[in-house]
Order: C-alpha cells, then sequence, then structure tokens
C-alpha cells in the first residue's frame, strides 16, 4: 500500500476508530454469533449466517485501517510553508466560471471530508492544485468538463 500522509489529528482519530471497532464491535459481533449458535441447527440459521458475515466485514475494516495506519507518515506542521501549495495548506480558490470562491484543506484520502472543507489531495482539484502558487490560474478536468480556478490564497 501507498504511504498515506496525515495531520496528527487524523491519525490519533484513525487510532481512536480502531480501538472502538476492535473493544465495542468485534465483541457485539462475537454475542451475536454465539446467540445464533445456541439457536440450534446453523445448516438453516440465517441469524448465524447473518452474523458471521458482519464479522467478515468488520475484520477486513479493521485490517484495512491498520494497514493505512503502518504506512501513515505523520506531517510535521511547523516545516510547511505557503509559498506553494503542499498537503495540509488551506488554499481559497476562485471559479472563474462563475466567480464562487472556496476555501480547502488538502488532506490524504483517509482524512478527506468535504463538509468540514477537507479536500483529498488524490482529487482532480487537489492534484490540479498542488505545486501551484498564489495568481496561478489552474485548468481542472472534472467530468462536466473543465473548469478554470484562480488560487487567490494559500495559508496554514
Amino acid at each position: 500500500m501507498a504511504t498515506s500522509y496525515m495531520t496528527q489529528e487524523g491519525y490519533k482519530k484513525l487510532l481512536e476508530e480502531i480501538n472502538q471497532l476492535e473493544s465495542v464491535q468485534r465483541p457485539a459481533i462475537s454475542r451475536q454469533i454465539a446467540e445464533a449458535r445456541d439457536k440450534g441447527d446453523l445448516s438453516e440459521n440465517a441469524e448465524y449466517d447473518a452474523a458471521k458475515e458482519a464479522q467478515g466485514l468488520l475484520e477486513m475494516k479493521i485490517a484495512k485501517m491498520k494497514d493505512t495506519l503502518a504506512n501513515a507518515r505523520v506531517i510535521d506542521e511547523s516545516t510547511l510553508n505557503t509559498d506553494s501549495v503542499q498537503i495540509l495548506n488551506k488554499v481559497k480558490i476562485k471559479n472563474q466560471n462563475n466567480g464562487q470562491v472556496m476555501t480547502y484543506m488538502l488532506v490524504s484520502e483517509s482524512e478527506a471530508n468535504l463538509k468540514e472543507g477537507k479536500l483529498s489531495v488524490s482529487t482532480p482539484i487537489g492534484q490540479g492544485l498542488m505545486g501551484k502558487k498564489v495568481g496561478d490560474t489552474v485548468q481542472v478536468k472534472v467530468p462536466s468538463g473543465i473548469i478554470p480556478f484562480e488560487i487567490v490564497d494559500i495559508s496554514i
């Protein structure tokens, strides 16, 4: 798996989520399996099959999250600068088609959350912004066409 860059906050959040899955959800599914097993014939027990499937999905999710954590590199925010766009920068951009101004923080894919204004560096907009400077115009290819964005401000 590729290296995943994240903030200290994102790393901590991922650790807490793994802990919650292992200490709360895993035992709950184990109890469901035990209860379903106690009901008798496993060959025709839909409750048992559902609980086993849920267990498999949970274990897969935990393994994927642990893999992300194992390949994570926490970025030292004190080394960031605002000369050009890089991960963990807040970038104010202006859509030159409609004049709309938006501000996004560029983060790793695992931390992306548009509701919080966190945009993944692997998205078309994120990729287009990386390495650019204030005043640059970026042509971003999206499914509906090409959108020109002007970089208005870069901050931390």
